[in-house]
């Protein structure tokens, strides 16, 4: 089968950890072990991942640094994100393959925009933070300067928010799939891609806007016409009542089934929510089937054995 893997946050940092490189390495090697499985058993596999303590990292030596060098806009950003974990990635795929002697199957990171509608109402009501912390009176500085947008974030601090369009298309599409039918194991669209528009006359910009990495994934997906869209999570699979009295796991369920529960509000915004859309967006946009499992499990969840397992 041909599988679009979505890899979670705990596939590069664990939480609690201070995203020092050692640990960064070491748990994507972890993760590359799981792929790994399934690509000796004989799958092709395109990856996409998170990005969001990376990037966030980046915002802030940028912000730390802006008085000696210039800051970076967020798509710059956003590509030196996918740069650095798509290394992380194929270092160690390359390393794990020629390890366990799979041949034929050179790993390749791709650096990917995606691109949204200039038109699309996000632009309008930014909603997602990003970058450091700051203190009331310097972020209504800063709005009052560049315009940007900030609000104030559960008592923590303000803190600059950005637009998350709906993705509507992989720009480098046609280089993918070249990619996967010779063989090759592709790293893509990392941390939702670099958001990108086009304009009138047909050429593309960067835009400052932050793209649901789940919600592009179920995009690549359906452009590299996969099986199979998977996210690897840190759960085993997914629940309704979650962390209530009368919790219950999901299995094999319908489309419909699913989107049932979600009207009945189980997934919430800031969790499952987003992956649980993705999922219902590749089933319902012809895909054949779409699971939400643990990362640990990934070999299993394709096979049927454990996750959540989503079909028309």
């Amino acid at each position: 089968m041909r599988v679009l893997v979505a890899l979670g946050g705990n596939a590069i940092l664990q939480p609690g950890q201070r995203g020092v490189a050692a640990e960064q390495r070491e748990n994507v090697q972890k993760t590359v072990e799981q792929i790994v499985r399934m690509i000796r058993a004989s799958h092709e596999v395109v990856i996409t991942h998170g990005n969001g303590p990376q990037v966030g990292a980046i915002l802030i030596q940028n912000e730390l640094g802006s008085a000696k060098v210039p800051a970076m806009p967020m798509d710059l950003c956003g590509a030196e994100s996918q740069g650095l974990i798509g290394y992380m990635f194929c270092q160690s795929l390359e390393n794990t393959m020629r390890r366990e002697g799979i041949e034929g199957r050179e790993p390749v990171c791709l650096v990917t925009r995606v691109e949204v509608n200039p038109d699309d109402p996000a632009f309008s009501h930014p909603t997602k933070p990003v970058g450091p912390f700051s203190t009331e009176e310097a972020a209504r500085k800063r709005m009052a300067e560049t315009g940007e947008h900030w609000i104030e974030d559960a008592g923590r601090g303000w803190r600059r928010v950005v637009a998350s369009p709906d993705p509507t298309g992989i720009v480098e599409r046609n280089v993918i799939n070249t990619l996967v039918s010779k063989g090759f194991v592709v790293v893509a669209s990392g941390g939702g891609g670099i958001p990108v528009v086009r304009r009138p006359d047909g050429s593309l910009e960067g835009v400052e806007a932050v793209i649901d990495k789940d919600l592009a994934g179920e995009r690549l997906a359906a452009e590299v016409k996969a099986d199979v869209f998977m996210i690897l999570t840190d759960v085993p699979a997914v629940s309704v009542n979650y962390r209530q009295p009368g919790e219950r796991r999901l299995h094999r369920v319908t489309a419909d089934e699913v989107e049932a529960f979600e009207r009945e509000g189980h997934f919430k915004a800031g969790s499952m929510g987003p992956k649980v859309k993705a999922a219902l967006r590749f089933v319902r946009n012809g895909g054949k089937r779409a699971i939400i499992a643990s990362l640990n499990d990934a070999l299993e969840a394709l096979e049927g054995a454990s996750g959540t397992q989503i079909v028309p």
